[in-house]
């Protein structure tokens, strides 16, 4: 098996293997790699490689919108919902202006998202009634 099936397999046996909040975290450690590497590639000018990265970021963002229940979720769906148009637009135009300011501004929030569930996805590790809130 070469490498790319084999690191392939792994992420997608991972992925199996995690429940909800796990894959949030997950997504937001994605994200957040694209958009350190975005912004590495706006420093060294690399056009190609830094739209490449910061679309990877735009559409694991998109896709924590997506998965967000408005119905559920209420107030922390809408107020998710407008931190993730925040860095949104953030990626957008940083990619568009090679604005690394902007970039950080995302990576400020997404870090700081990542972080809160993270702390969830640990406390239901102890507490797994939480999984069925999430």
């Amino acid at each position: 098996m070469a490498y790319g099936n084999a690191a392939q397999a792994y992420r997608q046996n991972q992925t199996l293997g995690s429940n909800r909040i796990q894959l949030v975290v997950m997504l937001y450690d994605g994200a957040l790699r694209f958009l350190e590497e975005g912004k590495r590639a706006i420093v060294a000018k690399d056009i190609e490689l830094q739209n490449t990265k910061l679309q990877k970021a735009q559409k694991i963002i998109m896709e924590l919108m997506g998965s967000l229940n408005m119905e559920l979720g209420g107030e922390i769906s809408r107020n998710l919902l407008a931190l993730y148009t925040y860095v949104l637009d953030n990626v957008v135009e940083g990619n568009i202006y090679d604005d690394t300011k902007r970039i950080d501004n995302a990576i400020k929030t997404m870090s700081e998202l990542r972080e809160s569930w993270a702390e969830v996805e640990k406390m239901s590790r102890t507490n797994p009634e939480i999984l069925n809130a999430a």
